[in-house]
């Protein structure tokens, strides 16, 4: 596998990446599936249905929740803006294999990426 030579930078901000990614993920399981109440079903696969699919009802999510939810978003999204235009990537010969090598340095916490 090709190894890189990522700036610091670059890697704090790919690993705050995956952090902000993790706890976005545990908060979208601890909230209910709809930001708004609604009522649930049941859609049973003899009716039509090519899966038999079922939602308890929701209660919707607090502002808190919703106000939680979208703070992520926003620091993820600024996360990924600053990592798509880092100036590593103008000097890369192999920018595709690269951003893949640095989307899994989580993955290998023992090796550098030098």
């Amino acid at each position: 596998m090709a190894t890189f030579d990522f700036p610091e930078d670059l890697l704090k901000t790919q690993r705050e990446l995956h952090q902000v990614n993790a706890e976005l993920d545990a908060l979208y399981e601890r909230l209910p599936w709809s930001a708004e109440p609604l009522p649930g079903w049941h859609h049973p696969r003899d009716k039509g249905h090519y899966y038999e699919t079922e939602r308890d009802d929701s209660s919707g999510r607090t502002e808190e929740e919703k106000a939680e939810a979208a703070r992520l978003r926003h620091h993820r999204l600024e996360l990924v803006t600053t990592v798509i235009t880092h100036p590593f990537w103008a000097t890369c010969d192999d920018a595709p294999t690269a951003r893949s090598a640095l989307e899994h340095v989580h993955d290998r916490p023992d090796e550098t990426m030098a």
